[in-house]
């Protein structure tokens, strides 16, 4: 029944027992890669990854823990008996996922809040978020649809990883100001500009940001400088006609806006300023690599010299092998 998801699972698990080699920490950190890479499954993929997942969860290490919530909290997809596992809370009803009659239903009266231990207290402070994960955030937030993105920034005010540090209050205000003014001119350019230097992203993130068609991506930028509500929502009137000629847009948007913690949105402005450390790593890193290679040539086809550096040419004062 495990075949499709995870191959050789069982067999995994008996030899890590009968060796005495714990590989369940690194199973679960797998199984869960798996998992997070489609975007959708079946009832029978799901059923799987619940089966098994709910198996490990209870065997790992605090750590490893930690590691699995961090990913599938911001997937949207988790099934809800993980989450409840994980202690984590689906952001909305509609995306609990139907599983098989064996698998038991959540109780209908809420789990009580688990205090969480001092490896996960450790993660949460701790954990860093690493370019690859930022660039994984950042495709998978631009990729997604209005409802997706609700999820996912539901879910970054739960995930283990560090977020940004807040925007000092004199330079968020100041930059609440030249926003509003250049929304108002619809000056892209310096709205552009003063976003992507207030929020310290680089340009092309900044113009990601302003060019998206949702809007989602700028009330995220918005509530990382704490801007007030009537703030944003004229600037959506004024610098996304797009958005601002459509109420269910404004109101839509206007939601987001007013739910969406600032912890959510301090986690997504880290995810945007580590990818773009992903994304200098690949340009270059095959550059420095045919440089190496071109080093490494022209060393190996370089002529040796016939005379030793430092040392002086044999002089022959006769025939013969004898001098005169």
């Amino acid at each position: 029944m495990t075949k499709s998801l995870f191959p050789g699972f069982d067999g995994l698990m008996t030899l890590s027992r009968r060796e005495g080699v714990d590989i369940r920490p690194t199973l679960l950190r797998v199984l869960t890669d798996l998992y997070v890479q489609a975007s959708s499954h079946s009832e029978d993929e799901q059923r799987q990854f619940v089966e098994l997942a709910t198996r490990l969860i209870d065997q790992v290490d605090d750590a490893t823990r930690a590691v699995v919530k961090a990913r599938l909290a911001i997937y949207p997809s988790t099934p809800a008996p993980i989450m409840q596992k994980l202690g984590l809370t689906a952001a909305q009803e509609g995306r609990r996922v139907s599983l098989a009659r064996e698998i038991p239903a959540a109780p209908p009266a809420p789990a009580a809040a688990r205090t969480p231990t001092d490896a996960e207290l450790r993660m949460a402070s701790n954990m860093a978020m690493q370019p690859k994960d930022a660039a994984e955030i950042h495709d998978m937030f631009f990729r997604a649809g209005a409802s997706e993105r609700a999820v996912i920034l539901h879910n970054l005010a739960q995930t283990p990883l560090k977020a940004a540090p807040r925007i000092p209050t004199v330079r968020a205000k100041r930059a609440i100001q030249i926003l509003e003014m250049a929304a108002i001119a619809n000056d892209v350019e310096n709205f552009t500009l003063e976003l992507g230097d207030s929020l310290i992203l680089p340009s092309r993130v900044a113009a990601q940001i302003v060019d998206d068609p949702g809007g989602d991506a700028l009330a995220v930028a918005a509530r990382a400088l704490d801007m007030p509500s009537p703030n944003f929502q004229r600037i959506l009137l004024f610098f996304k006609p797009e958005i601002g000629t459509s109420v269910n847009n404004v109101y839509r948007l206007s939601r987001l806006y007013d739910r969406l913690s600032d912890r959510s949105a301090l986690v997504m402005l880290a995810a945007w300023r580590g990818s773009t450390l992903a994304v200098t790593r690949a340009k270059y890193q095959s550059s420095l690599h045919d440089a190496e290679r071109q080093r490494a040539r022209s060393s190996a086809s370089q002529p040796r010299p016939g005379v030793q550096p430092g040392s002086s040419p044999a002089v022959r004062t006769g025939t013969g092998g004898s001098d005169r």
